[in-house]
């Protein structure tokens, strides 16, 4: 199957040691300044700054954001959803793309190898909300072909930190 999904350009980017302890520490807390990582790490707090400046730059760092615990929030249901579709050509996978995107439940989208296309990561209140999520939303988009809703009856690990 052709790829269906956007593929950003991916350069390589030359991260040392200390490049690694930054990032180690904002993955850990991205509230820290400059001067308390500068401390943790043994830098001055300007090399510091044009190290992270440089990583924002070339996209090595994405974006800080919170992470938000979905059960506390009244979104206590996870399910991983696996979709297949019907036609497998640039403009169907990208309106299936552009629409998953859309959808505010879906909060990751995964294009995979196998026997299906897709893995969303869907988060709901409940498994009613699931139920009109899956019936009125996804089984009712355009060139779908299969869907497998598998639900996640607990989490063991799960991390957002990449280099350690």
């Amino acid at each position: 199957m052709e790829k269906l999904a956007k593929k950003e350009t991916q350069t390589k980017v030359e991260v040392d040691e200390k490049d690694r302890a930054i990032l180690q520490l904002l993955q850990e807390n991205a509230k820290l300044t400059v001067r308390e990582i500068a401390h943790q790490i043994h830098l001055s707090p300007t090399p510091v700054h044009e190290r992270i400046k440089r990583m924002e730059d070339t996209g090595v760092i994405r974006q800080y954001a919170a992470l938000v615990d979905h059960s506390k929030v009244k979104k206590g249901l996870m399910v991983i959803c696996y979709v297949s579709l019907n036609e497998h050509n640039k403009r169907s996978g990208a309106k299936f793309i552009k629409t998953i995107n859309e959808l505010e439940e879906v909060i990751e989208c995964y294009n995979i190898s196998g026997e299906f296309d897709f893995m969303l990561k869907v988060v709901v209140e409940n498994m009613d909300a699931y139920y009109d999520f899956h019936v009125n939303k996804l089984s009712q988009l355009e060139n779908i072909g299969q869907l497998q809703s598998t639900f996640v009856m607990g989490v063991i690990k799960q991390t957002h930190q990449l280099i350690y």
